[in-house]
């Protein structure tokens, strides 16, 4: 029998498993620069007993997996490099559960982020982590997303209380619950949260909710340079400032919104903040960050609170990585997302801007600077290699500068496979720890081949 005939007759409907060309050319790629491979059959399972079978299966034949949800990744966590079996997690996309009294979602991997908001804002209640793009819930836990709302409710990790996950032999284990807390044996939810399925597949995930708060109010504030937002951004996240959001854009960064959106923004270093909570605390935040601002030479000054302008405001920073790639037709995306002290952030953003220059690179830089977190956006030609090296060198300097100022490679895309040297710098010491625990879940090693770990 082929593979394709063999995992067809593991699910109820056998359609649900393809080998049509232009299926796996979807699941070949994310939207990153990196090179597409194919695989060899897609799998769309509907429930945590077919996954089961499916790993199953593939382990008894040392079959390659790599689980699939939007394909949104930056680092290439989803092209299955080894071919095998790309498993689409789209159709499990139910909200099992939906308790406001406890606060708590319990949802499929293949739900997306709004659905879930959709049905928790009827409740007053909110999944607050937002990384831009509408992700799967599966995805984002799988790669332990953040974004913009992370300087006030973390990252994934701290919002997810509970997995169910199909390991590599097929078998099934609940980690977590629904509690707000527990200190019973080994903390496994979180490490598979971030394990970019490397460990497993999640089937099920029990998540954090939050109340939408009362009041909530956005400025745009513009600067001479990036350092000076950066310095704003700390100076309020030290002060106590009810932040829900702290977003940088550079000048390269709002030219091309401007031209993408038909806005005329002002082109310049721009730091978007919101604040939120009781109208009185969030307005007073609010009036102590424009003087903080106006100490770094701010130049001009705005606010909205209609919530419409609000989502408009954020529909723009949501979507100025695509508007920057629209400005080279033709590249592809190279993305930074290191992470580093609060204190080195001012450094970081001027150090990464005079390395794009050096190397005359199209670049632009944003960031959720009030937790260190930034990227520069680098437009390349994936078939021109000395763009990919110029921007390699780029890469580099900005990964080095920041692991010597006790940073971190990734803030948020994870390490998929464009940053696997860079964790065997960061932590060199925790690698054999690490590679026992994949040894331990995937002794086969056909989850996600190629990912994370250094060969």
């Amino acid at each position: 029998m082929t593979l394709l005939s063999d995992l067809a007759g593991l699910l109820a409907d056998p359609s649900r498993a393809s080998d049509g060309e232009s299926i796996r050319r979807q699941h070949s790629e994310d939207v990153s620069y990196h090179q597409p491979v194919m695989p060899d059959v897609v799998v769309f399972p509907e429930s945590r007993e077919e996954v089961s079978a499916v790993l199953r299966y593939a382990s008894e034949r040392r079959v390659p997996v790599v689980p699939f949800g939007a394909g949104t990744s930056l680092e290439g966590h989803v092209i299955p490099l080894a071919g095998g079996i790309s498993l689409d997690l789209t159709r499990m996309a139910r909200i099992v559960a939906l308790r406001p009294a406890d606060l708590i979602a319990v949802v499929q991997p293949g739900v997306f982020r709004s659905a879930l908001n959709a049905r928790a804002a009827d409740h007053g209640l909110q999944f607050p982590v937002d990384p831009g793009a509408d992700c799967t819930l599966g995805g984002m836990a799988a790669t332990n997303a953040s974004g913009t709302t992370a300087v006030r409710y973390g990252a994934m990790r701290p919002n997810v209380l509970g997995l169910e996950v199909v390991l590599a032999d097929g078998s099934i284990v609940r980690t977590g619950g629904l509690a707000a807390k527990s200190s019973a044996g080994y903390g496994l939810t979180g490490l598979f949260v971030g394990s970019e399925g490397t460990l497993g597949v999640i089937t099920e995930i029990v998540l954090r909710l939050h109340g939408i708060p009362e009041h909530e109010v956005a400025a745009r504030a513009v600067f001479p340079s990036e350092e000076a937002a950066c310095r704003v951004a700390a100076a309020l996240v030290a002060a106590g400032a009810a932040l829900q959001r702290s977003e940088l854009v550079d000048a390269p960064t709002v030219h091309a919104v401007n031209r993408a959106k038909g806005t005329t923004y002002e082109e310049a270093p721009t730091l978007f903040l919101e604040f939120a909570g009781s109208p009185a605390a969030a307005e007073a935040d609010l009036e102590f960050a424009r003087e903080v601002a106006e100490g770094e030479g701010l130049v001009s000054w705005s606010v909205e609170r209609d919530a419409e302008a609000r989502h408009h405001l954020w529909e723009v920073r949501h979507e100025a990585a695509l508007c920057v790639g629209h400005m080279r037709p033709g590249t592809k995306l190279k993305g930074t997302d290191v992470c580093v002290p609060l204190s080195e952030i001012a450094g970081a953003v001027r150090m990464a801007r005079e390395a794009a220059d050096a190397r005359g690179l199209y670049a632009a830089l944003m960031g959720h600077v009030g937790d260190g977190n930034y990227l520069l956006i680098m437009c390349v030609d994936p078939d021109d290699p000395a763009d990919l090296a110029a921007a390699a060198a780029v890469n580099d300097e900005i990964v080095r500068y920041a692991l010597e100022r006790g940073g971190t490679c990734t803030g948020e895309h994870g390490i998929g496979m464009g940053k696997i040297g860079y964790l065997a710098e960061e932590h060199g010491d925790a690698i054999p720890v690490m590679r026992g625990i994949k040894n331990v879940l995937d002794p086969h090693g056909i989850m996600n081949p190629g990912k994370v770990l250094p060969v």
